[in-house]
């Protein structure tokens, strides 16, 4: 009887995985976003993506199935939006220069929550959300912002919010620090990249990181991150590509065992998956930026 359980597991296992790759194979490969709109971050909860707008705060919501969508957030002055997670309804969003954190509805854009997570010249560049808590990365101060989750996800009070300093292996230097962020499944460390050295690190709930060896490479210009198991996939913006990397069982070493190129690449910047693929959205840094620059997500086998 166990052998025919686990061979009816095995055959449901398959048969949805088949099931799920020929639903993203009809997918539209790319998307095409709001004409200069200037997007940086995404998120996807279900086939529903989430695309979030530097200078304007703006959050962009469409459907990978068909590649529509809407403005979901408008925009407004004093608002921007990096790096944006979804969890439990709710969008968790980096405001960069601004210095603040931001929660809205992801059904109908409400702002839930918003946080002064520093008055000092920053950029709080992007977010994770576990079971207890959401991490913000600041690319120019060594630390970590937490605010802490209720019941149900629910975001905490202001007074609630804590900075966690780094200690350990990492150390700043001049340029654009810390970036992408992700979290282990049991939520208990976190996995960040350095972009301007290239190095990744995780971090201890206390603020405590352990570089993991690359056996000397690097993901120079390492932007958003997008760990999968023991599998952790880097963009590196400006050189137009994903990194993917194995990683040791404890997380303290990995390879780059190969990287994923598209031709539609055009500075890609942060990455979520569906499935067996990757969606990866283009901010085309270095192109002027105006009324009608377009702007793209692109879809990408992870394998």
């Amino acid at each position: 009887m166990r052998r025919v359980l686990l061979l009816l597991v095995a055959l449901a296992a398959i048969a949805a995985a088949g099931t799920h790759a020929a639903i993203e194979k009809g997918f539209p490969e790319t998307i095409r976003l709001p004409d200069g709109f200037q997007p940086e971050g995404i998120a996807i909860a279900g086939t529903t993506f989430y695309v979030g707008s530097i200078p304007t705060g703006a959050i962009y919501r469409g459907d990978l199935r068909t590649g529509h969508g809407s403005v979901l957030v408008p925009g407004g002055a004093g608002r921007a939006a990096i790096g944006v997670a979804a969890s439990h309804g709710r969008l968790f969003v980096a405001g960069g220069p601004t210095g603040k954190a931001f929660v809205y509805s992801a059904t109908t854009g409400a702002e839930l929550a918003s946080y002064q997570l520093t008055t000092s010249p920053t950029f709080i560049n992007d977010v994770v959300v576990t079971r207890t808590d959401a991490w913000f990365t600041d690319s120019i101060n060594p630390v970590l912002y937490r605010i802490p989750l209720g019941p149900g996800g629910r975001p905490g009070a202001a007074t609630a919010v804590r900075t966690v300093p780094y200690s350990g292996d990492i150390a700043y230097a001049a340029g654009f620090n810390v970036n992408g962020i992700d979290a282990t499944a049991d939520g208990k460390r976190l996995v960040i990249v350095q972009s301007n050295t290239g190095k990744l690190f995780t971090v201890t709930m206390a603020g405590e990181t352990h570089e993991i060896d690359l056996g000397g490479d690097t993901v120079r210009n390492g932007d958003g991150i997008l760990l999968d198991g023991k599998t952790l996939f880097v963009v590196q913006n400006r050189d137009n590509k994903i990194a993917r990397i194995a990683l040791s069982r404890g997380l303290d070493s990995g390879r780059i065992t190969d990287y994923l190129i598209d031709a539609d690449f055009d500075v890609p910047t942060t990455i979520d998956d569906l499935g067996a693929r990757l969606y990866a959205v283009n901010a085309r840094f270095g192109t002027p930026p105006t009324p009608t620059t377009r702007y793209d997500i692109v879809q990408v086998a992870k394998h």
